[in-house]
């Protein structure tokens, strides 16, 4: 597993030549928004269970015929396994959140993933639509965009206190990291 240092590291390593100026001055940015990302990653890891819940929910309400007998959602257990599956995609993406680099996404979670799947009979593109609707969802998180859509002012859902400041850069990076996984299982 790699974080934004040792890739750095790494790199310089490959062109046989020092960290440059550029790559110093990449790792000062990761350092000063090192709150930000926490309380991103701390945005996902606390909403975990409503967020995987709700895009396992929203995938099965576009394909009911996922939770009928023969569904890949049905029986209890099929259901569980999903829940499950949806949990450990969205730990991985923290975790790259958190790190700064995909390499732990991609050596822990996407290597053979979708092999895995379509071994187990899983249907990809559903898999691939709740992963999409965790974006969705986690990213709103990450920005505090997260309401009901009805009364944008509404706090039913849960806020936290973060440190304020644009987080646009934290939101693309966990955007892309979710893409990663559906483009894995595409």
């Amino acid at each position: 597993m790699l974080d934004a240092f040792s890739r750095a590291v790494i790199s310089a390593d490959a062109k046989t030549a020092a960290i440059g100026g550029g790559e110093i001055a990449a790792l000062k940015g990761f350092i000063a928004e090192g709150n930000k990302r926490l309380d991103a990653v701390n945005a996902i890891t606390s909403n975990a269970s409503c967020i995987v819940s709700d895009a396992v929910t929203g995938m099965i309400c576009e394909n009911t015929g996922l939770i009928q007998a023969g569904g890949n959602c049905y029986p209890n257990r099929r259901m569980a396994a999903c829940l499950r599956d949806g949990e450990i995609v969205l730990r991985y993406i923290s975790y790259a959140l958190l790190a700064g680099d995909a390499s732990v996404l991609d050596d822990r979670c996407l290597n053979g993933l979708k092999e895995t799947y379509v071994a187990l009979g899983v249907p990809l593109q559903s898999a691939a639509r709740a992963v999409s609707i965790m974006k969705a969802s986690s990213t709103a998180h990450i920005n505090e965009t997260n309401t009901t859509g009805t009364n944008p002012v509404e706090t039913r859902f849960r806020k936290m206190e973060t440190v304020q400041g644009d987080c646009s850069a934290l939101v693309a990076e966990a955007a892309s990291y979710f893409d990663r996984v559906i483009s894995a299982l595409s």
